[in-house]
């Protein structure tokens, strides 16, 4: 735990009755056994049971949430939206069935606060409707009450989570930026550290107290976007969160690996691989237009069931190896259905998804959770 409390309300009065309390906080949620978290991004299956899919394994219907934690999963990550009035997911009543699906099946979750009535991402942050045209120190206020309000609310149903994301791929500035635009850290800090002033106030109190995650996407925007926020007084979270997916990134596995390291010994946090994904074929199943094609594969890990899993085996020992503490891949349950998106009926991530197409057949990949990992 980083534990630099000056930084986050510095200038207010709440200073030193915040460095008083802290003193009171309970301990940070147990690492799982073995000090590896490994699992994925569940936002979905809510949804996709609603629009008819039915997973499987061996041939049976499962319950996506007990399935991944039989195979070996620890962590459920979900996403959570200010107000989408566009779909009826991924607020606080859908949020709050999958942290209950996920806890009933006995793993730790991850809450990812976009801050963002939308997707929010490393392209682009969207203001939430509702804080737009306010100034830096209401929207700060607004991004703490709703961040407070919101764990408040979860431990109350006896949802609190384990581990939070303050925002999601935060590479452009948060609250509006994008990524072709300088951030500016003044603005950037006083956002960042109002949530997390959040969460660590909620948390002394709570039936379990977060770690805190501050997630960037792909390896090669990390160390300069965290030695940024270190010298704009951004300093006090547990986790560093990196996305990495081949499509998107210049950087090569090794140069991942080395991020990890260099991240781990540099901020000392921990350090998690929060997103990934792999393709089992590049065939599609609907209409959607598939986000991982031909150029999202690396050499050596072919567009099959086998070469998915393998992938993610490797990638796993890889960040163990470089000291990370932890992957989870994005996604695994979106399958394809009779629904949509706004960019085509079915799914846009079928063919990397752990289930197979037409019956939903749980595939290889998840195999990888149950490897041993050894640091080497």
């Amino acid at each position: 735990m980083m534990g630099n409390w000056r930084g986050l309300m510095a200038g207010t009065g709440a200073a030193a009755l915040l460095l008083a309390g802290a003193a009171h906080a309970g301990p940070l949620a147990p690492k799982p056994k073995g000090g590896l978290w490994l699992g994925g991004d569940l936002s979905y299956v809510n949804e996709m049971e609603d629009c008819g899919a039915v997973y499987r394994s061996g041939g049976k219907p499962v319950d996506p949430f007990a399935l991944l934690a039989a195979k070996g999963g620890n962590i459920v990550r979900v996403r959570l939206w200010n107000d989408a009035t566009w779909t009826k997911y991924s607020n606080y009543p859908d949020v709050l069935k999958t942290i209950r699906r996920a806890k009933a099946a006995g793993m730790q979750v991850l809450l990812d606060f976009h801050y963002s009535d939308d997707w929010a991402d490393g392209g682009k942050q969207l203001t939430p409707k509702a804080w737009e045209g306010l100034s830096t120190e209401a929207q700060a206020k607004a991004l703490g009450d709703f961040t407070r309000d919101t764990l408040r609310r979860l431990d109350a149903d006896g949802a609190m989570p384990e581990m939070v994301q303050v925002g999601n791929e935060t590479n452009p500035e948060l609250l509006g930026g994008k990524e072709t635009v300088p951030i500016d850290w003044t603005r950037n800090a006083k956002l960042f550290n109002a949530g997390i002033a959040a969460v660590r106030e909620v948390g002394r109190t709570a039936s379990i107290n977060p770690r805190v995650m501050l997630h960037i996407a792909q390896p090669e925007f990390v160390l300069p976007w965290f030695d940024a926020a270190k010298k704009a007084g951004v300093t006090d979270y547990d986790i560093v969160g990196i996305s990495y997916y081949s499509k998107w990134s210049k950087w090569s596995l090794a140069q991942l690996k080395q991020t990890i390291a260099t991240a781990r010994t540099r901020y000392g946090a921990d350090v998690i691989l929060v997103e990934t994904g792999y393709p089992f074929t590049l065939e599609p199943a609907d209409t959607a237009t598939n986000l991982l094609g031909q150029d999202a594969l690396v050499k050596g890990y072919p567009a099959t069931p086998e070469g998915q899993k393998r992938f993610m085996v490797d990638i796993t020992q890889l960040t163990v190896d470089a000291g990370g503490a932890g992957v989870v891949y994005w996604e695994p349950n979106w399958v394809s259905t009779r629904c949509g998106t706004r960019w085509g009926k079915g799914s846009d991530w079928e063919n990397a998804a752990w289930f197979g197409y037409g019956t939903h057949e749980a595939l290889p990949v998840f195999n990888f959770l149950s490897q041993r990992y050894v640091r080497r």
